[in-house]
């Protein structure tokens, strides 16, 4: 592991903090997921009757719509509740997906079995990157794809400036992320870098797509909040140590941002830029 991956890794959330945002990612993240997810399907060719691996999974924001595509789906992540909440949505649909508990840096699954491989806003997280991309890739099969979505430019990720912005008017003195130490969800935001991070992984033919963005639609600042602290620990860690008080100013900041926004309609939507890599084992 290199020196910037030790880096990563001090960083990255434990598994129980996973955990601890399973609902609320499964409430207030994975439904918004899904024009998303059916953008990358569409570049990755998944097809009814595909074996389709989902690596880092959450509670599925992209195996469910592949299963709803016909694809056989097995969802991995390393976070129980996620898990759990996954395999509960498949069954109420009658999907033919299943979950499994499972560390992405360490697939405990079979070479060469799956004919697409992918993770939306999963790998993108994880400290030591180009080792679950490797992974990835060992389990597809020669002739299938591993796609990856990651988030784009932080700068241009509108509901995180505004998250952090409200936490600036609510805390005098909040400095945010520090510049020289990227927060592991930009990891490949440049899409060069995704490049060639799927190149090294082993892959040809390698295509990434800027021209996708993800729409996150809130009625509220209490709903932009649970949206933020819910889509990955990091959020979380950045409030943890502020005062309940401190926290309902930053809900009170965001619900004045959300309303200038949507112009006190019904609702305001933040865009996020995306990097979407495809390549071909």
């Amino acid at each position: 592991m290199t020196d910037l991956e030790q880096d990563h890794a001090g960083r990255a959330a434990p598994v129980e903090a996973w955990d601890a945002i399973a609902a609320l990612y499964d409430e207030h993240v994975a439904p918004g997921e899904v024009d998303v997810a059916a953008a990358g399907l569409r570049l990755a060719g998944v097809r009814a009757g595909d074996g389709f691996l989902d690596v880092a999974a959450g509670t599925g924001g992209l195996g469910l719509p592949a299963a709803r595509l016909g694809a056989r789906v097995l969802a991995t992540d390393w976070s129980p509740r996620m898990i759990e909440r996954f395999e509960a949505r498949a069954r109420a649909e009658g999907l033919d997906a299943e979950g499994r508990v499972m560390d992405c840096h360490a697939l405990d699954l079979r070479d060469d079995t799956y004919d697409v491989t992918g993770s939306q806003f999963g790998v993108m997280l994880v400290p030591d990157q180009p080792r679950a991309l490797r992974e990835m890739v060992r389990v597809t099969r020669p002739g299938g794809r591993v796609l990856v979505i990651a988030y784009g430019d932080p700068a241009g990720f509108e509901a995180f400036q505004f998250f952090l912005g409200a936490v600036r008017a609510a805390v005098p003195g909040f400095a945010g992320p520090a510049a020289d130490e990227p927060m592991l969800e930009f990891q490949v935001a440049d899409p060069h870098v995704l490049h060639r991070r799927l190149v090294g992984a082993g892959l040809r033919d390698v295509t990434v797509a800027t021209d996708q963005q993800e729409r996150i639609t809130v009625r509220s600042g209490r709903e932009l909040w649970d949206w933020t602290i819910g889509g990955n620990p990091a959020p979380g860690m950045i409030v943890a140590d502020l005062t309940p008080e401190q926290r309902a100013e930053i809900v009170r900041v965001l619900d004045r941002m959300v309303g200038e926004r949507s112009g006190r309609g019904c609702s305001a939507v933040l865009t996020a830029p995306l990097t979407i890599g495809v390549g071909t084992k």
